[in-house]
Formats: structure tokens, sequence, C-alpha cells
């Protein structure tokens, strides 16, 4: 008993002294860590993704945590370096790994893990194959600590979250970037937390329906935001940040229904949709082949 005891103290002690995650104030108690573009890697720890957390008078809401539970102890760390006051809501904006491998370094008493209602099937699914994935990318050592946290306060379609002064909107979309799409607006502040239904810089990834995607974005655009945090590139002003992925979605909808209606392959498509947009892009070649691919399937039979 004695040694046990002795190994969670030395667990408890190493987690408290987790190296503080570089955050800034995009505005009045709005936190952001940028991540950095590129593939998750052993070296990156997974950090690629933006992720942040918003201070109210009562409480904290994290959003998303991170690539690695190293990540998201860091972040706890920010979080602890700023404010003693309880972390309440852990939200996550979709089931990628980038943005929810770090969840465990929040899982405590009295923290609400928030997200789509189709989140916890999501992870359920794709969850097991995204540890493997990941192990074999990353290595043991950090993704093994790494837990699947479903929401155990799922969201349908609106939900209001209050930290004490601070009135959160959480919305959640249909199939866009992916099923289960969530986005976070501060009212004090006009700041949307975006996830993945917003890219900038780096190329807009699709795992859910390009279509509905494109869809999205003219709702999106209606938030009476001043500013967006994207689930990747950065910080920008609203809603013009949505001007150059909504030109992307645009184009390779359009290459992929040409070649569609001339009876072209669906190789064919993955090699030439969306080419001219490859000059405006980070990752292009990592990503827009699996978009096209994806979208003929989506409209194959439309």
């Amino acid at each position: 008993m004695i040694a046990a005891l002795s190994l969670l103290g030395i667990a408890t002690l190493a987690r408290s002294e987790a190296a503080e995650l570089p955050v800034s104030e995009v505005a009045p108690g709005i936190f952001v860590h940028s991540g950095t573009i590129a593939l998750m890697t052993r070296e990156n720890e997974g950090d690629i993704a933006n992720i942040g957390f918003i201070v109210g008078e009562d409480a904290v809401a994290v959003i998303d945590t991170g690539g690695s539970l190293r990540e998201g102890e860091a972040l706890l760390a920010a979080v602890r370096a700023r404010t003693s006051k309880p972390i309440r809501y852990v939200i996550n904006t979709h089931g990628h790994p980038d943005h929810v491998f770090g969840n465990a370094a929040f899982h405590a008493e009295g923290t609400s893990f928030v997200g789509h209602s189709k989140l916890a099937q999501a992870l359920a699914t794709r969850g097991p194959f995204y540890l493997d994935n990941f192990r074999r990318i990353m290595g043991s050592e950090l993704i093994d600590p790494v837990k699947i946290i479903p929401p155990t306060l799922p969201v349908s379609d609106t939900l209001t979250l209050d930290l004490g002064s601070r009135h959160l909107t959480l919305r959640a979309w249909p199939a866009g970037h992916s099923d289960s799409d969530l986005t976070v607006f501060d009212e004090a502040s006009k700041t949307l937390f975006a996830g993945d239904l917003v890219f900038l810089r780096h190329i807009p990834v699709m795992d859910g329906s390009l279509r509905g995607w494109l869809n999205t974005i003219g709702q999106l655009a209606k938030i009476p935001a001043q500013r967006v945090v994207p689930g990747h590139g950065p910080v920008s002003d609203w809603p013009a940040a949505l001007d150059a992925e909504r030109r992307y979605l645009t184009t390779l909808l359009a290459d992929v229904r040409a070649s569609n209606k001339k009876g072209e392959p669906i190789r064919t498509a993955a090699d030439r949709a969306g080419a001219a947009e490859r000059p405006h892009w980070e990752l292009f070649d990592d990503y827009n082949a699996r978009n096209a691919t994806a979208a003929f399937s989506e409209i194959e039979w439309e």
C-alpha cells in the first residue's frame, strides 16, 4: 500500500510539473495554443491542432486537448499557470486524434466532457484504429497512455454553458468535415472556436460530406463573431477566414462533378481534382487526393 501511494505521489508530482504549453491570450480570458501545420509524428508529439481554454468568473472550459496525453498535460499546466478555477468542461470539437488524444489529462471529478451527440459512436468505432495506427507512427511511449474518453454531455443541437458571467453557445452540425463537428462561440469576446470546420493555410481535410460542409460554411458565416480560432492555421478575422476554404471546396466539388460527368475513373479524379488549388495550401499532396476520392464517392450517384 505504501509503495502504491508513493508511486501515486510521484505520478501526481510529475503531472503537476509537466512543461507548460505556450498559449496566447487572443481576447480577454481566451487562450489559444497554435499547433504546427504538419502530420502527427513522434517528433512533434501530435501537437498539430489549435487547442485552448476559456476562463469565466467561476470556471474554465477547455476546447480540445491535443494529439497526445503529454500535450494534454502541458495544456493543463498552462491552465493552472493562469487560474486555479475549476475546469468544469472539456469540449471536443470532433473526434480526430489531434484534438482528443490529450483528454485523459483532464479526467477528474467534476469535469464534464462535451461533444456532438454522434461523437461517442465515432470514438467507439474508430478509437481502436486510431490508437493502433498512431502507436506505429508515434511510438508506444506517447500512445500507450492515451485513453479514448467519450462525451458525458452530448449535444444534438445547441447548448449554452455558463462559466460565470461568460456564456458559451455550442452548436452541433450535420456531417461536414466529420460527422461529429461542434463549434463553440464565446458571446463576451465574440470569439468562435470552429474546430476543423475551418482551416487556414493547412489544406481542408474531409472526413464527412463535401456538400454538407459547403452548406455548413454558409450557416457558419452568419455567426456574429469577430475572430475565429480554426482547427488549423492562424487565428483570423471573421467571416473573411472562410473565403479560401470555400474556394477550395467549391473547386474540388466542381472538378469531381466534371470528372464524373465525363465518365472518368475515380483515379483520374483523385489525380486532377482541385489541382489549381495546390499553390494555396500546405500539405496539399498529403490530403487532396483523399479528399477527391471521398468527394467522388459522395457525388457519384447524384
